[in-house]
């Protein structure tokens, strides 16, 4: 896979071909319509990136119908530069207007829509969140002449589950930045800084590779181990006996890496090298198994068998990965999704390994039809030493 950079943005037939595939799977589905509001979604479709996101003040509307035209309904402080995207049919209001936000310019728009099946698919379900008040789908829903709200994730998840080669490609290359990032921290980080100093020295690493931010970057450290592995990092020093443990969130043109690293603060002892060795094994494992027609299920039993444990204390070993952190399917009992060709997926097997003590590791990886292909520039076998 190439290490040149991709470029910035993709092309008009890129979401095209996603919103036709959008119109076979609404088809399938038993959906005229998909309602669309949360940011990774909106910009799936239409390419729109901005950072106004993290005002929660205004609602953010695009409608994909079956058959027709996509529509959008924003406020008018964005519509000019969403105009510059694909989508022609833009429909704006002077927002925030709280008496009526949107609200019947979205209603007359849903109302517009062909009704074959009568269902409007909206992010209702899996892993999916409205950024829009539920009162407000309420009232929009009460306004409906011919069509009820129904769950549309199982069709926005079946689309962005299985990846183009051009998202594939930004992906790869956030993955490689956080790993050269990754490489350089026995010679950036001490015994004696804090969590926090590490992790800013990580952060500004990620940031001269190529990251366009940082929005998840976890620093925990410990004597011998670690007892959990979202919360921190934190004012305490790193000393020698200490695992520390950093996972990395970092953004390229709005999709994500998502994968960790485990040091050692001076020489390891026995129960930390043991533990290292069997997780990176169960990485290994996963990896193998990773291909097309396997199951999550089938990924979590091979993982768990080199483990010698079926119990996860971080409930599964990987997900999928793209436009968010974490995204479905989670490879753990009762899934049951098919891997299929084109999907990116975290390999992350974990446990405890004494008592408080839990370790886990993780790579990034796209599955092609010969098996897993590796994103991320594979952790040494053995834990390297700070």
């Amino acid at each position: 896979m190439s290490a040149i950079r991709p470029a910035r943005g993709f092309c008009r037939a890129e979401f095209e071909t996603r919103f036709l595939r959008a119109q076979r799977e609404m088809s399938a589905l038993g959906l005229d319509a998909l309602l669309v509001t949360a940011p990774a979604n909106f910009r799936y479709f239409t390419g729109f990136a901005m950072q106004f996101w993290e005002s929660p003040t205004r609602p953010w509307f695009l409608i994909l119908p079956a058959s027709g035209a996509p529509i959008a309904v924003v406020p008018e402080i964005g519509a000019g530069e969403l105009a510059k995207t694909w989508i022609e049919d833009i429909r704006a209001w002077p927002a925030p207007v709280p008496a009526d936000d949107g609200t019947s310019l979205l209603t007359a728009a849903l109302n517009s829509v062909p009704h074959k099946h009568g269902r409007i698919g909206a992010e209702l379900g899996r892993e999916m969140s409205l950024r829009m008040p539920v009162a407000q789908l309420r009232e929009v829903e009460s306004a409906l002449r011919f069509h009820s709200i129904a769950d549309g994730s199982p069709c926005l998840w079946s689309l962005r589950m299985i990846k183009t080669e051009a998202e594939i490609a930004h992906i790869h290359h956030i993955c490689q930045v956080a790993s050269r990032a990754y490489g350089r921290i026995p010679e950036l980080i001490n015994a004696g800084d804090t969590e926090l100093e590490a992790c800013l020295k990580m952060q500004m690493a990620l940031l001269r590779e190529g990251a366009d931010q940082v929005p998840f970057l976890p620093g925990i450290s410990g004597p011998g181990g670690v007892s959990q592995i979202v919360c921190g990092p934190g004012e305490r020093r790193l000393a020698s006996g200490d695992m520390f443990f950093m996972d990395t969130g970092a953004v390229f043109d709005g999709y994500f890496c998502d994968f960790d690293r485990v040091w050692s603060v001076g020489p390891p002892d026995n129960d930390l090298a043991r533990a290292y060795a069997l997780v990176w094994q169960a990485t290994e494992a996963g990896i193998d198994v990773a291909r097309p027609g396997a199951t999550t299920d089938d990924l979590f039993a091979a993982m768990a068998r080199v483990l010698g444990t079926g119990d996860s204390n971080v409930g599964r070993f990987g997900h999928g990965l793209g436009l968010q952190l974490t995204e479905p399917p989670s490879h753990m009992p009762g899934d049951g999704t098919v891997i299929a060709e084109n999907m990116v997926l975290t390999i992350e097997p974990g446990f405890e390994y004494a008592p408080g003590k839990m370790i886990v590791h993780e790579e990034n990886v796209v599955i092609r039809a010969d098996g897993a292909e590796l994103l991320t520039t594979r952790a040494p076998a053995e834990i390297p030493v700070i």
